[in-house]
């Protein structure tokens, strides 16, 4: 009886309950604001050079001086993954930044004038989805250039079709509302509805959506790091260092230490993803 009661003094006082934070989101929302940080200023993090060495102390376990260890040539682990951390958390951002803007373009114009635009554009996608997305990245970065700015625009034009298919369906179930029939009743222009009505209604769920793609960025530029297609050394991007790590199997940490931030870090934005979906 008594939460009923509560339900409706809340609801007569015009309050919202209070929206609570599981436990793994906060954990989550944790892990990636330490991974900004260490985006924007790696330098307060750690006192190593993350390029130069000492020799005298080349592969060191993990210990206080050390957290991940050292490498071969006596480089702070902990360094490298720090520094590294600003060329993998851009690049995985210009990626979304393309998928959303064009992959959200093809989807909102296919969805909202339909007829004839639809039908182009929505064969467009059927094409760029028939490709598996990391061997599109591959095609279109080993066309570009090996540097991790190509890598972003690889991974961000593989990424375009997944954001037009989900923003074309929510123009199409946001066109049949009745707010957008009442708009057009007033006289409003085609161009005011779609901006003014449709693109906010339809774009909540590319929000999750974006969330969870900054993850598989991070994902696919690190595998294409690993296979060569990023900058070459001495840059430390998570993925060049895992693939340095593996010819020195007698000193795992070289590899377990960039890996597990870079599975940290997807882990946590898909776990703030599926968040969002469900409070939208």
């Amino acid at each position: 009886m008594a939460a009923p009661l509560l339900a409706v003094s809340r609801a007569a006082n015009g309050r919202r309950p209070a929206l609570r934070l599981p436990l793994t989101v906060a954990l989550s929302l944790a892990i990636i604001a330490i991974v900004i940080a260490w985006s924007l200023a790696p330098g307060l993090f750690t006192g190593y050079d993350p390029v130069g060495g000492v020799p005298a102390h080349k592969l060191l376990g993990p210990s206080a001086a050390h957290w991940f260890g050292t490498d071969h040539l006596g480089r702070d682990l902990y360094a490298r993954v720090v520094y590294g951390t600003a060329s993998s958390v851009t690049s995985a951002l210009l990626a979304v930044i393309i998928g959303v803007f064009a992959g959200g373009l093809i989807g909102l114009l296919a969805g909202f004038l339909g007829g004839f635009v639809d039908v182009v554009l929505a064969r467009l996608v059927d094409i760029l989805l028939a490709i598996p997305r990391f061997l599109l990245a591959v095609i279109i970065v080993t066309a570009l250039g090996f540097d991790t700015t190509n890598t972003a625009i690889a991974t961000g034009v593989s990424a375009v079709a997944v954001f037009a298919r989900v923003m074309r369906s929510e123009v199409i179930k946001t066109r049949q509302a009745t707010f957008v029939e009442a708009a057009f009743l007033q006289g409003g222009s085609r161009w005011h509805v779609l901006l003014r009505h449709v693109l906010p209604n339809a774009s909540r769920s590319v929000l999750a959506l974006a969330v969870l793609q900054f993850g598989l960025s991070i994902l696919v530029i690190a595998s294409l790091a690993f296979l060569g297609y990023g900058d070459p050394p001495p840059a430390s991007d998570w993925g060049l260092l895992i693939a340095t790590g593996k010819d020195y199997l007698r000193w795992p940490w070289l590899v377990y230490a960039p890996a597990l931030v870079t599975v940290a870090a997807v882990l946590s934005l898909n776990r703030i993803s599926r968040w969002l979906r469900r409070t939208d």
